[in-house]
């Protein structure tokens, strides 16, 4: 306890730090106001609590979704519109120069983005607004009001991503996983309020265990976002002057998860399909109503058995076009970097790229394990909402985020020349990237 106490002033007697971690607060808690804003015309007490696959999108916005907020569509858009680029840079040779241009090129890519999240929330906008509120919670003309609240709704989500950027500036850690982060650990209180209260104290043992239960599951999220395969690669001595430099060895710690969240949000998009499009056939066929009841309901077996599946491809899928083990090989012939054993080039690209199948393997089957324990944890007993942080998408972005923050904690105490966070190790962020000189 001392040496948390210690940690603790040390952080606040670093006045860079200080004000980051204040700014961070300061922007969190005017993303947390803006989110009980309700839209301009709605009588929030006529709405409805969201269910099903909307509640599910509930969990990341903090509940500004059902409460029809201002920022109802949080930053959700922006997130959508940043896969939809980052595929491109993949796919287009345009997209592909820019990000090879430097400074410059992540510049027009981040317009771009931006530009992008503006199309897609008026369009979401108004899916929102047609399919969430009901006509009887509306006070003002429907039309006036559609076209007020898209408008509306769009700034609300320009100005969730303008916090998050400014976070990220002069706050600590990633301000766009941060504010995901904040609006699931909001739910936190009234789902374990909810939680303790459904069991009693009759089910107080029970409750204790289900609490047990989630700190090993927790243990393990971190486990899989830190676990790495180190590759040794050694650096040839070159004499330049009087002076000799290379010789050292180094690793490139390959990332059993290197993936991340991705693959599961990949997933979770095209889980919507099966009930939206199953939708337009329920009234003339049984096999539609059957499918849309089905993957509707995100505890359902069918539901969670395809959900895996997909999200040990996509896995896969993300592995291969985020980690270029050509372009590995070739930095590190080009800097006179070797692995024992392996010959440049050719053959140091296969071997890193076989070494990453055998990673992801196992590394996707966790991740799919990991995704689907909600689905158990409701079949165990616990309620629906307190089970969403037993694993999935928000237990794993909570992880990463409080692991990339308390890594840009540790390298400010660390660089003032206090005692880190640890006694021994490192705190490993998703930021860490190969160690490839």
């Amino acid at each position: 306890m001392k040496k948390f106490f210690s940690t603790i002033r040390n952080i606040f007697a670093i006045e860079e730090l200080r004000t980051r971690i204040l700014n961070t607060i300061w922007f969190l808690i005017i993303f947390r106001l803006g989110s009980f804003v309700v839209l301009p015309g709605v009588d929030s007490s006529k709405l409805q609590d969201a269910s099903g696959i909307f509640g599910f999108i509930d969990i990341f916005l903090g509940g500004a979704f059902s409460r029809a907020s201002i920022f109802a569509l949080g930053i959700m858009p922006y997130i959508s519109a940043s896969i939809v680029l980052q595929l491109l840079t993949v796919a287009v040779p345009y997209f592909q120069k820019l990000q090879k241009e430097g400074e410059s090129g992540r510049k027009k890519i981040t317009q771009i983005t931006r530009v992008l999240t503006i199309a897609i929330t008026l369009a979401q906008s108004g899916a929102y607004l047609s399919t969430t509120i009901p006509a009887e919670a509306i006070g003002l003309d429907p039309f006036l009001f559609k076209i007020a609240s898209m408008i509306i709704l769009t700034a609300g989500t320009i100005f969730c991503m303008w916090l998050g950027e400014k976070i990220t500036d002069k706050g600590i850690g990633n301000g766009i996983s941060m504010l995901i982060m904040i609006g699931i650990i909001a739910r936190l209180p009234k789902d374990l309020f909810f939680e303790i209260s459904t069991k009693g104290m009759s089910g107080a043992l029970l409750t204790i265990i289900e609490i047990i239960a989630l700190f090993f599951v927790v243990m393990g999220v971190v486990m899989l976002t830190q676990a790495t395969r180190r590759i040794p690669v050694q650096y040839a001595k070159q004499v330049i002057g009087n002076k000799v430099y290379g010789g050292q060895r180094q690793y490139i710690p390959l990332k059993v998860n290197s993936s991340g969240v991705m693959p599961i949000i990949f997933a979770q998009s095209l889980m919507f399909l099966p009930a939206l499009i199953s939708g337009l056939w329920s009234d003339s066929s049984d096999i539609a109503n059957y499918i849309g009841s089905t993957f509707s309901n995100i505890f359902s077996w069918q539901y969670n058995l395809v959900f895996g599946i997909m999200i040990i491809l996509f896995t896969f899928f993300y592995t291969a076009i985020t980690v270029n083990p050509n372009q590995i090989a070739d930095d590190m012939k080009r800097n006179g970097g070797f692995i024992p054993g392996v010959k440049p080039g050719k053959q140091t690209s296969e071997f890193i790229d076989n070494i990453l199948s055998k990673i992801t393997l196992p590394g996707s089957i966790f991740l799919a394990i990991v995704a689907v324990i909600p689905a158990f944890a409701t079949m165990a007993g616990v309620t629906q909402g307190f089970a969403q942080f037993y694993g999935g998408t928000s237990l794993l972005i909570m992880v990463g985020v409080i692991l990339d923050t308390l890594q840009q904690i540790e390298s400010y105490l660390l660089m003032r020349h206090y005692e880190g966070m640890m006694k021994s190790g490192k705190i490993k962020g998703r930021s860490q990237n190969a160690a490839v000189a």
